[in-house]
């Protein structure tokens, strides 16, 4: 009878631990850098054993995932909890560029980490582009697909609209700022440029798409 209520105290507790693990690992990630830190050290930040980070995560690698995952869920969640939908596209356009922009200046410390380890690393850099840029462009593309405007689009010229939204608010909002030294606000301010640029340019596809739509319409 005492079984299920133990195992699930251990599944509580574990999912704890792996928490605590996480949250060392990026503080002394941010801090000391990638190599620099040691499981050693996570575990004792995070006041649990070191066995456990090989144990749960397959070592100070599998850490590292891990965090890319939870900090890429968040910014899915943050999408739809923090950023209403615009009243349409274009809007949408321009607060999901802002969006990025933000995100990626407010993580910069925490890229710091792992863009290096994609140069060390190509195999893990495989892996973050596919839970990383991968899952954000799918969320963005979800948000502009609620907007009837959207049906313009095949979905490859969307995806493509949704890897774009992405690339500026990383180039915008860390490239530039971070590790060029460039003044942050007039990198945002390009960025915003460039999504005025996007939505100018979505507009004149709806254009022509309903005057094609029309002129097929009419009586020959």
């Amino acid at each position: 009878m005492n079984s299920p209520r133990n195992t699930n105290g251990r599944t509580r507790n574990r999912a704890a631990r792996e928490a605590a693990l996480i949250a060392a690992a990026g503080k002394l990630f941010a801090s000391r850098g990638y190599e620099a830190s040691t499981t050693r050290e996570i575990a004792a930040s995070a006041d649990c054993a070191e066995g456990l980070i090989h144990r749960y995560f397959k070592g100070k690698s599998g850490l590292l995932l891990a965090l890319i995952r939870l900090q890429v869920s968040q910014e899915v969640v943050d999408l739809g909890t923090k950023l209403p939908l615009a009243a349409n596209i274009e809007d949408e356009i321009l607060q999901l560029v802002n969006f990025e922009v933000e995100h990626m200046w407010d993580n910069r410390e925490f890229l710091r980490v792992i863009i290096p380890r994609t140069v060390v690393d190509p195999t893990l850099g495989q892996v973050i582009s596919r839970i990383g840029p991968a899952q954000r462009a799918k969320a963005i593309s979800a948000r502009l697909r609620k907007h009837p405007e959207s049906s313009v689009l095949p979905d490859v010229e969307l995806e493509a609209l949704a890897d774009s939204i992405g690339i500026v608010g990383f180039m915008y909002g860390f490239l530039r700022p971070v590790l060029l030294g460039h003044d942050r606000r007039r990198a945002k301010d390009m960025a915003i440029a460039i999504a005025k640029l996007l939505s100018r340019n979505f507009c004149y596809a709806v254009r022509d798409d309903l005057s094609s739509r029309n002129h097929l319409a009419k009586p020959a």
